[in-house]
């Protein structure tokens, strides 16, 4: 079962005694203005979590599962992560 925004606001909400509406802003605007720096080319180094960071892949030549016949795959930007010490540590 995958867990969700809603479920994290919930968790965070049932812990601090803070507003959902206010955890729910909060963790939206973060995950937007992750977002935005990656969007800019910018990496994002969250400490002991993780690094989020663009990287590039290049134009290949793929094929048609169902023809067969080759096409070609145009160079595109993906976002990548690195886990930090302590996730790599706790999720085994």
């Amino acid at each position: 079962m995958a867990i969700t925004k809603k479920d994290i606001v919930l968790k965070i909400a049932n812990e601090t005694s803070i507003k959902q509406i206010d955890v729910k802003r909060v963790v939206q605007s973060t995950l937007d203005k992750i977002t935005e720096f990656l969007a800019q080319g910018q990496t994002v180094e969250l400490r002991n979590f993780g690094i989020f960071k663009i990287k590039s892949r290049r134009g290949r030549l793929g094929r048609n599962p169902r023809t067969g016949q080759e096409v070609p795959v145009p160079p595109k930007k993906v976002v990548v992560f690195k886990p930090g010490l302590i996730m790599k540590r706790d999720v085994k």
